[in-house]
C-alpha cells in the first residue's frame, strides 16, 4: 500500500493504491465497481457495463471421473477472468459438465488452452452457439443458449425467431473483392457499404449474423485473401430469421451435445456434412450404427456404419445347410440385442471436426 495512503487513508491525484481482500468468488466484485467508505455517499463511476457473453459452449471432462478436477480448474481460471460465465449442466452423452459463456471465439480458445496447458484438464467442447430468442404460440419468449434446451411440448410451436448480428468491417486488397463478396453472401451477410480507399485497397461493411462468424469465418477470410484482409466487428441488434434445431441421432437416440441451431436454408447441407464426418470418426462396433440428422421428426440425412462381423461358419466344413442357417440366425439375434443395450462411444476428434461445419 502507498505510504501516504497507509498514514492518511486518502489517495491524491497521480497516486496509485491497491486493496487486498479475502474474496474468493468472482461474483462478489467486478471491474467498474466503486469502493467507498460506509459513512460516505458517492456516485458510482459512469461508463462501466457488465461483460456481454456472445458465444456459448459446453465444456465436459473427457473422462467422467475428472469432473471435480475440471470444476476446480475452472474455478481457479475464473478468479482471474470474471468475464466467463459458468453454469453446471448435464448431458446424456457426455455426463456432467459446464455451460460457459465467452466474449468471443478467441476468448473461448484461450480459455480452453489454459485449461489444458496450465491445469492438465482433458476436455470435450461442444459446438459454439450464440444466444437466440424464440417466441412460442402461447406468446412467451425465451433466450436459448443451449440448443438441447429447446424442447417443445405438445401443442406448443415456434412462431418467430431472432438471432444476434454484428457490423463487420473488412479492408482488403482490391484484387480479392470478388471472393470476399461471395464469402459474405454465403454467410448471409447484408452489404451496407462498399468503397475504395485508394487504387489498391477496398473497404466493405456488412451486417452478418453472429452465428456465421463465430467458427471459421476469420480463417476463411484470411485464406482467400492470402492473409492480407483486416477484419473487425461490433455487436448489432437482433434480427428475425428462419431458424431450426438440428438434432444428431445415433441408433435413434438424440445426442444432445451435438444439437445445433441453424438457418433453415442451410439445414440440409449442414446435416449431411455432420453425418458424413461422424461416419469417418466413430469406430465400428459389433452392432450396426445408424447416424441420422433430423429436424423435429423429419430425417434429412442418414449414414449407416456396418457392424464388425465374426465368421461363425469358419468351423462348418460340411453338413446340412440348415445348421449354417441356424448359426447365422443366432448371430443376427445377438447383434439385435447388442444394438438395444449397447452404447456408442463418440471420440473427441468427432467433436473437433464438427466445429469446422458451418
Amino acid at each position: 500500500m502507498h505510504p501516504e495512503l497507509k498514514s492518511t487513508g486518502v489517495l491524491f491525484t497521480g497516486q496509485v493504491g491497491y486493496i487486498v481482500t479475502g474474496m474468493r468468488s468472482t461474483k462478489e466484485a467486478r471491474v467498474g465497481d466503486t469502493l467507498f467508505h460506509n459513512k460516505c455517499i458517492v456516485e458510482p463511476l459512469p461508463g462501466f457495463k457488465p461483460a456481454k457473453h456472445m458465444v456459448f459452449s459446453g465444456v465436459y471432462p473427457a473422462d467422467g471421473s475428472d469432473f471435480e478436477a475440471l470444476n476446480h480448474a475452472i474455478e481457479r481460471l475464473t478468479c482471474n477472468d470474471a468475464s466467463v460465465s459458468v453454469a453446471k449442466e448435464s448431458s446424456t452423452a457426455l455426463g456432467l459438465g459446464f455451460r460457459c459463456g465467452f466474449l468471443g471465439l478467441l476468448h473461448m480458445d484461450v480459455f480452453h488452452q489454459l485449461l489444458e496447458q496450465e491445469h492438465g484438464a482433458r476436455v470435450i467442447s461442444t459446438t459454439p452457439t450464440v444466444p437466440y430468442i424464440f417466441e412460442f404460440s402461447d406468446g412467451s419468449k425465451v433466450q436459448v443458449q443451449n440448443p438441447a434446451a429447446l424442447a417443445l411440448t405438445p401443442g406448443k410451436r415456434v412462431t418467430a425467431c431472432w438471432e444476434p448480428t454484428v457490423m463487420a468491417t473488412i479492408i482488403i486488397p482490391s484484387e480479392y473483392v470478388g471472393p470476399v463478396i461471395t464469402l459474405c453472401s454465403d454467410r448471409r451477410g447484408q452489404q451496407l457499404e462498399y468503397s475504395f480507399i485508394d487504387s489498391q485497397r477496398a473497404f466493405m461493411k456488412y451486417r452478418i449474423p453472429l452465428r456465421e462468424i463465430v467458427v471459421d469465418f476469420y480463417n476463411e477470410l484470411k485464406s482467400i485473401t492470402s492473409g492480407y484482409a483486416s477484419f473487425d466487428y461490433e455487436d448489432a441488434d437482433y434480427q428475425t430469421s428462419d431458424l431450426v434445431k438440428l438434432d444428431i441421432l445415433l441408433n435413434g437416440q438424440p445426442v444432445d451435445a451435438m444439437a445445433t441451431i441453424v438457418h433453415n436454408l442451410k439445414a440440409q447441407r449442414i446435416g449431411r456434412e455432420m453425418v458424413d464426418k461422424l461416419k469417418k470418426f466413430i469406430d465400428r462396433q459389433m452392432f450396426e450404427i445408424i447416424i441420422q440428422a433430423a429436424i423435429g421428426s423429419k430425417i434429412i440425412a442418414r449414414e449407416t456404419l456396418s457392424a464388425m462381423r465374426k465368421n461363425v461358419l469358419a468351423k462348418c466344413y460340411g453338413g446340412d445347410v440348415s445348421r449354417k442357417r441356424k448359426l447365422l440366425e443366432k448371430q443376427k439375434e445377438g447383434k439385435k440385442r447388442m444394438k438395444r443395450v449397447g452404447s456408442v462411444d463418440v471420440p473427441q476428434e468427432a467433436f473437433h471436426e464438427l466445429l469446422k461445419v458451418s
